[in-house]
């Protein structure tokens, strides 16, 4: 494997440079995104509900193909989700955890390797900690100032009242960037964050529609694009529901039989129609 060696980087980039106490310097493992990409920060709570998964796939799949990064902390959660849905729609993207970037201190040690999925693919890693630094309390609102001022827009996806993800949102509001959050079911706890922003007055989301349009997004050539070696044409998800139409079925026993929560495999059906994989007939899926 690929060591990828920690680098520093001497030049803050701009958009950094116009929060308070902006970092001196900053050390990343990979390949930096081109000045001209803008940049879109995607967090959340580490836990989150089927409805939560289901709208980062949502949202990413909708951004395929534009001009435009993904930025979340990688942690356990709606952040390792965004990385994910970045690589598998062949997205750039950015992690930017909670300590340094040595693998000793790499966190969450489980998301090593998607860490290294997030290298390979084109992507980096980015800190402004000491390469060895251990993630302690104050390490992680240190961190998400560096999400939330490197990015031109910020999407909270699902938060409860106490979510880390909150204080990304009000540094959003704070450096004057977009905000956008995603409306929540009112009787789940961990949309009680969310759905209190928006009565605050953000931005509510919906659809990727609503961030292509706010920061004018412009298509992406096909060259530009990162591609993830582990990620294959479709995402094991979706594989698993091409495997149950051996013959054509509607759409509620594809559900039943995939097991896939709703909102999910309606995300993922969506996607199998535009890549050409399946046809949709009155309700009836057959595959291509």
């Amino acid at each position: 494997m690929e060591t990828y060696p920690i680098e520093t980087l001497n030049t803050v980039p701009a958009l950094l440079k116009e929060i308070p106490q902006p970092p001196k310097e900053l050390n990343y493992r990979g390949t930096l995104p081109p000045t001209d990409v803008p940049l879109i920060a995607v967090v959340g709570s580490r836990q989150y509900t089927s409805y939560g998964k289901a709208v980062v796939e949502h949202i990413i799949a909708g951004l395929a193909g534009y001009q435009v990064g993904i930025v979340s902390g990688l942690a356990i959660g709606i952040d390792g989700l965004a990385h994910e849905a970045a690589l598998r729609h062949q997205l750039y993207t950015l992690a930017v955890p909670g300590g340094g970037l040595d693998d000793s201190v790499l966190y969450p040690a489980r998301h090593k390797r998607l860490a290294y999925r997030i290298l390979e693919a084109g992507g980096a890693l980015l800190s402004e900690f000491p390469a060895t630094q251990r993630v302690a309390r104050w390490t992680f609102p240190q961190r998400n100032r560096i999400v939330c001022g490197l990015c031109d827009a910020t999407i909270i996806i699902e938060a409860a009242e106490q979510s880390g993800s909150l204080i990304t949102a009000r540094m959003a509001t704070d450096y004057n960037r977009e905000l956008f959050v995603v409306p929540g079911d009112i009787f789940s706890p961990m949309s009680r964050g969310t759905n209190q922003f928006l009565k605050l007055g953000a931005a509510p989301l919906t659809e990727a529609n609503d961030v292509i349009d706010a920061l004018r997004l412009t298509p992406t050539p096909a060259a530009h694009l990162a591609a993830d070696p582990a990620a294959g044409a479709v995402a094991p998800a979706a594989q698993a529901l091409l495997s149950l139409l051996s013959e054509p079925l509607e759409k509620d026993e594809l559900i039943r039989r995939s097991s896939l929560p709703t909102e999910q495999a309606n995300v993922l059906l969506m996607e199998l129609e535009l890549t050409g994989h399946v046809a949709e007939t009155d309700g009836v899926y057959r595959r291509l």
